[in-house]
């Protein structure tokens, strides 16, 4: 099909648009797990399944069936088996095992509150994973009180149905104690997440022992991580249960499978993610963050000696924000992802006295972001990355260098439509600091007319877009096909441009970043194609934000859709269950700072806006509770300013990445028809 025959992407494409998660290098090296997700458009859902592709490009297979959700691959050590977490039987989701050979799937677990992230251990003889469970669970568990398998589908059915009535009737009324106590669509309960182990059969035919606890607390423990010796597992766990915070005060353990006590590595002062021995057992990394900066420093990886000491960082001199990580099969280094000016690339660094210790290495590069990353046992990388061409596909990098593609997921569509190049955009801000951003063009664009300007800010604030940033890639498509320029960029605060630039806009939200903002507006406008009359703008979250601050201080938007934006900082900080958020970029409380968080909201000037507003946000966002908006719009509707305000049921903050596929859809419609409103 010749470039004049493809047709423009539309709102409705967004049902063939799939991803794939979670890949996965078998032991052998010859073939790579990995998630492939689609949208059920009849269902207004979304189905997972896990798929198989061999490393030498012979074309994937559908290896589960995803009837509903089938996620989190995990090769045994011998490669003869697959363990993973599905919600075939159970809506929580629980893990079961798969012959690599073929056959049924056989479920291992059978946990009252769901089981997740399972881990083989060395030896392939077990499985450890996460559940969740309370005090009062963990005493009977503790004392051999196990309730009676049930005999009959309906006794059961029956069980299932009293433990959620049970759970219903514990939380009426719900009483609270800590902060946060929600997230995502859902309230938290007083049950913690605990590391299981659970023998695993060696057949099909063999009985499914019970799996035992081996941590107690009051406390949430992390996906766990086998010592090579398998006599032990590292996690992490809150340091401090009262501490209060989504974000920090995590520490490194070692805990012992049978005798001993669990062992606290790490200290006070930094919070750890992620702990990995390497290969030999004799190092032990993980990313850890400053608790005095937990937004602006960036993630680091720091190594300890596996019986515990002072920590040190292989990544600092880097300037990057590691967003993931693995040992080198040599256990001479690690290799991670990180973003950096618009991409996101894979790395290699060595520990002190390797050739890569100083320096690093680039393995995968290209204009591109990777979302992530397997490394085998001979440095072959498998990897899912999306690209201005492309919003998703599964690669391989070879250990000689050379690369694959490996999946063709929107290969057909992709063919059918006309793919807008993006541009790259360098401009230099008031103070002269240059400012990366991109620009769509429509299918016909030319030069000499004049286009409506559609302008899309980014949430975080801490993150960064780029061109191949897959959850936006095919709104900035079909905006551009429907007529628009198309702009966006990394302001000030954005990730990818190291600490300084991140943290620039400590304590100075709309201030620092909204300049940068708009000298990419005028840059475009000084082209001569952008008509200045019509430009419209756009975000969520802290994109929603600076939407509203941005048309609260001048007039020049024809219009503007502001998407679960956060818009006085006072009630956002105690509503929300990222209530720290503030006190972090803000460096205190709201009852120290009232007046200097308030000039900051843009709630403070909202009655200054004239600019035509949509207002859009999730009835369940707890991130940013729709009271947020609800302020907004009454302030602006009192004084009959031209605004419309759309609630979206049963959705939480990640409405426009994993939303209802239909509301997800109905946002992209809403937005562009407002723009057409006022812009066309």
């Amino acid at each position: 099909m010749t470039t004049d025959e493809r047709t423009p992407f539309t709102v409705e494409d967004l049902y063939l648009i799939g991803w794939l998660e979670d890949p996965r290098i078998s032991p052998a090296g010859q073939v790579v797990a990995y998630v492939q997700v689609n949208i059920d458009r009849l269902h207004n859902c979304y189905r997972r399944a896990i798929y198989l592709a061999p490393l030498d490009g012979e074309a994937p297979r559908r290896f589960t069936s995803g009837a509903k959700q089938d996620h989190t691959p995990r090769w045994s050590p011998d490669g003869n088996r697959l363990a993973f977490v599905s919600t075939r039987d159970d809506d929580q989701g629980q893990i079961y095992v798969i012959n690599t050979f073929g056959g049924e799937a056989q479920q291992l677990t059978k946990m009252p509150h769901g089981a997740s992230n399972p881990v083989w251990s060395p030896d392939g003889r077990q499985l450890a994973f996460l559940s969740r469970c309370n005090e009062e669970e963990r005493v009977k568990e503790d004392t051999g009180i196990q309730s009676p398998e049930p005999e009959t589908a309906w006794e059961a059915q029956r069980l299932k149905d009293q433990r959620r009535h049970e759970d219903k009737e514990r939380d009426d009324p719900r009483v609270i104690k800590r902060l946060p106590y929600r997230m995502g669509t859902e309230f938290f309960d007083d049950r913690r997440r605990h590391i299981y182990i659970i023998d695993v059969p060696s057949s099909d035919i063999s009985a499914i022992p019970m799996p035992r606890r081996i941590t107690d607390g009051d406390m949430h423990y992390s996906a766990p991580a086998w010592m090579p010796d398998g006599n032990s597992l590292l996690t992490t766990a809150t340091r401090d249960p009262e501490a209060d915070s989504l974000f920090a005060y995590y520490d490194v353990l070692r805990v012992p499978l049978t005798e001993g006590k669990t062992q606290v590595l790490t200290e006070a002062g930094h919070s750890y993610f992620e702990p990995q021995p390497s290969p030999d057992g004799a190092l032990i990394a993980f990313r850890r963050v400053p608790e005095d900066r937990l937004l602006s420093a960036g993630s680091r990886v720091a190594i300890i000696p596996a019986e515990g000491g002072e920590p040190r960082d292989l990544t600092a001199h880097t300037d990057l924000h590691i967003e993931g990580f693995q040992w080198q099969p040599d256990g001479q280094g690690v290799i991670f992802f990180a973003g950096w000016y618009g991409d996101a690339h894979i790395y290699a660094i060595g520990l002190e006295g390797t050739p890569t210790h100083q320096r690093g290495a680039t393995l995968v590069g290209g204009r591109r972001i990777i979302h992530a990353f397997d490394v085998g046992h001979d440095g072959t990388i498998a990897f899912i990355a999306s690209s201005p061409e492309n919003p998703c596909e599964l690669f391989v990098r070879h250990r000689t260098g050379t690369e694959m593609q490996l999946t063709g997921l929107n290969t057909t569509l992709l063919a059918t439509r006309y793919v807008a190049l993006i541009e790259e955009l360098r401009y230099t801000a008031p103070d002269e600091e240059v400012v990366q951003g991109w620009v769509l063009h429509p299918p016909d664009f030319d030069p000499n007319r004049q286009y409506p300007l559609a302008v899309y800010i980014h949430g975080g604030p801490h993150t960064m877009w780029g061109p191949g940033f897959r959850t936006m890639w095919h709104e900035w498509q079909t905006a551009a096909a429907r007529g628009y320029i198309v702009f966006f960029c990394n302001p000030r605060g954005s990730e990818g441009y190291g600490e300084q630039w991140r943290d620039a806009i400590r304590q100075r939200w709309g201030e620092a970043d909204a300049p940068d903002i708009e000298a990419g507006i005028n840059k475009l406008i000084s082209r001569g194609y952008v008509d200045p009359a019509r430009v419209c703008v756009t975000g969520g979250s802290y994109g929603g934000f600076m939407t509203a601050w941005l048309i609260s201080h001048t007039d020049r938007f024809a219009c503007a859709v502001s998407v679960r934006g956060v818009y006085n900082l006072l009630t956002e900080h105690s509503t929300s269950d990222a209530h720290e958020l503030i006190e972090i970029e803000f460096n205190g409380y709201p009852w120290e700072l009232y007046e200097e968080l308030w000039y900051h909201s843009p709630l403070a000037h909202a009655h200054k806006i004239n600019t035509p507003l949509l207002i859009l946000h999730s009835e369940l966002d707890y991130r940013v509770p729709i009271s947020e908006a609800e302020q907004l719009f009454a302030i602006l509707r009192r004084q009959k300013k031209v605004v419309e305000f759309v609630r979206y049921p049963r959705e939480g903050h990640e409405l426009i990445r994993s939303g209802e596929p239909r509301h997800r859809a109905d946002h992209m419609t809403r937005t562009l028809d407002w723009f057409d409103a006022y812009c066309r």
